[in-house]
């Protein structure tokens, strides 16, 4: 058992080295990638792998992250800051903020989950990430947790908002069809090009018969939404009213 603690990487030099982190008491971060399957098979506490810090991490980042959408989407309801709040912490996110990280590189696992993919599992990262952030807090603060954590939500936050955008205007502009000419666009491939596996469409979305936009993606769905945005602009719609409701 102890050469197998012995060969493991020392977090706080693996981060200080990776990141420049600097932690005033290492052992909160090394407690922050132990899972509890390392914990179980080394005969170890229950309060040595990361579950406390996982979830006190958890109410961190969601306090961080509500503040943050809060203070930069001033325009926005409540019912779109929680979705955008959970889509930003779901496992899925933090997994990949996690392998971003390098995370995965110094977990402590258990053989057993070892085996069976642990060091890859998004459950499994999105814990240890929560975990940091947990240990963090304690450590150094609030502050520091914010600074870590949110310049790396910014790249989603911003992925997240611009894919609600191109999903919403094909929406937006069927609602201003029916609602001014009771009838829906209606939308023609202009040309398919590439391969099966590369395709790249071409649409074009009529409105009361005329062609009103012209989008290009390498999906149908993604060529429509770029024709439809060209639409509500060339009709002069508004951007819409997505961000005043709830």
């Amino acid at each position: 058992m102890a050469e197998d603690l012995a060969a493991l990487p020392d977090p706080a030099a693996y981060f200080n080295d990776r990141y420049g982190w600097t932690f005033h008491n290492p052992a909160l971060l090394t407690t922050a990638v132990t899972h509890r399957s390392y914990t179980h098979e080394h005969i170890m506490p229950a309060e040595s792998n990361n579950e406390r810090l996982e979830f006190l991490g958890d109410a961190v980042l969601d306090f961080l992250v509500a503040t943050w959408l809060y203070s930069q989407l001033p325009d926005f309801q409540e019912g779109k800051l929680s979705r955008l709040r959970s889509a930003l912490v779901r496992t899925e996110a933090l997994a990949a903020l996690a392998t971003a990280l390098g995370l995965g590189d110094v977990l402590r696992l258990g053989v057993g989950e070892e085996g069976s993919g642990g060091r890859s599992r998004s459950r499994t990262l999105a814990g240890t990430f929560e975990a940091i952030c947990g240990a963090l807090y304690l450590d150094q603060g609030i502050e520091a947790v914010r600074e870590f954590a949110l310049p790396l939500f910014k790249p989603a936050l911003a992925r997240i908002l611009a894919e609600q955008s191109d999903k919403d205007a094909k929406s937006r502009l069927q609602e201003w069809t029916f609602r001014t000419l009771n009838q829906p666009p209606h939308y023609t491939v202009l040309t398919l090009e590439g391969p099966e596996h590369q395709p790249h469409y071409t649409i074009s979305v009529q409105v009361n018969g005329q062609t009103v936009g012209n989008g290009a993606g390498n999906s149908k769905q993604k060529a429509e939404q770029a024709a439809a945005r060209e639409a509500l602009h060339a009709l002069g719609i508004p951007a819409g009213d997505d961000a005043e409701s709830g």
